[in-house]
């Protein structure tokens, strides 16, 4: 069995027993460790009541296994602040080579200003609490000719 199958049967079976193996296995050979070793994970891990019949945690354990909260918040209500004037104005008056803002465009601009790179969807969702949405440009053909509709429809 290829050690991808593994993971993916480790994170896919609801059998209990089958997956514990499948994690000791893949214990024994990303993290190189020996069978000791991770019964010794195993021990710590797990503490049997009096009576054999529950399986109980200790609470230093399951702190660790609680979940964190996420990164911090990399993202200052100056650069909320700045990110929204920048999108409302034009680029070419930013004196920029483009017309249009993308979501990866505007990451780099901020990028440059600030010295903090976010992601394009952390730009996307602070300009979405503002009610602003960056959508393809939509290219309309249009022609100063005065008779342009007239022959656009022969």
């Amino acid at each position: 069995m290829e050690l991808n199958e593994l993971d993916e049967l480790y994170h896919q079976t609801k059998q209990v027993r089958v997956r514990t193996r499948a994690q000791m296995i893949l214990l024994a050979v990303e993290q190189q460790m020996t069978a000791p070793q991770i019964a010794q994970i195993v021990r710590k891990m797990t503490k049997r009541s009096d009576d054999g019949s529950n399986v109980t945690m200790p609470k230093e354990l399951t702190d660790c296994l609680m979940p964190r909260p996420g990164t911090p918040v990399k993202v200052t209500a100056e650069y909320h602040d700045q990110l929204i004037q920048v999108v409302r104005r034009r680029p070419r008056s930013l004196d920029l080579p483009y017309s249009l803002w993308t979501l990866q465009r505007l990451v780099d601009y901020m990028a440059e200003e600030t010295g903090l790179r976010v992601s394009t969807e952390t730009v996307r969702l602070h300009l979405k609490a503002e009610d602003i949405v960056i959508s393809r440009p939509q290219h309309k053909v249009s022609s100063p000719d005065p008779e342009y509709m007239v022959k656009k429809d022969d």
